[in-house]
């Protein structure tokens, strides 16, 4: 392993595990250690539902909540797959969720954990989270930004892509722990 990357590992897992804690349905679940079985609970200034797309969108100051994760954003889609039922009602415990796209001052908290981007979007069935535009992740005093993070769920891997437009290079900003003195 590359050692100057060394020091960004830690944060970048924490990422990970924050993000699939909130966004992964119930197969994804099984296959991760620190998942949560704990509600999602939503709120925004507005909801639409829309069946006929399976989809629910939430706008104006939305705030998805799950045990000790906050995503905060301008707007949020929830899009599902209904599964076949003969012509009965639906059943929203069988719904899986297929992606989940929130734009406008995303914003993911979780204890010290801060990500930071323009949008977010999560997809079930790749297993991978997107975080693009000006993208920032703090870890205490810690920091790395790029233009694009990308979170591969099935392959534990994390890609960060630069900003092209400033210099096209992933930063990083490491400190030492201070309470160690």
């Amino acid at each position: 392993m590359n050692t100057r990357y060394a020091h960004i590992l830690p944060a970048l897992r924490l990422l990970l595990i924050v993000l699939t804690t909130f966004f992964c349905s119930a197969p994804l679940h099984a296959q991760q250690p620190l998942s949560s079985d704990e509600p999602i609970h939503i709120e925004a200034d507005r909801m639409v539902s829309n069946q006929k797309e399976n989809s629910v969108t939430f706008s104006g100051n939305v705030q998805a909540l799950q045990g000790k994760l906050t995503i905060n954003s301008d707007q949020m889609t929830v899009h599902y797959a209904r599964p076949e039922n003969n012509g009965t009602s639906p059943d929203a415990k069988n719904q899986q969720i297929k992606n989940i796209f929130a734009k406008g001052n995303v914003e993911v908290l979780q204890d010290e954990l801060v990500a930071t981007g323009n949008e977010v979007e999560f997809l079930a069935d790749k297993k991978q989270i997107i975080l693009t535009g000006n993208t920032k992740v703090w870890q205490n005093n810690n920091l790395v930004t790029g233009e694009k993070v990308l979170l591969n769920l099935a392959t534990e891997t994390t890609i960060i892509e630069p900003d092209t437009k400033s210099g096209g290079r992933v930063k990083a900003f490491f400190y030492p722990d201070s309470s160690k003195k």
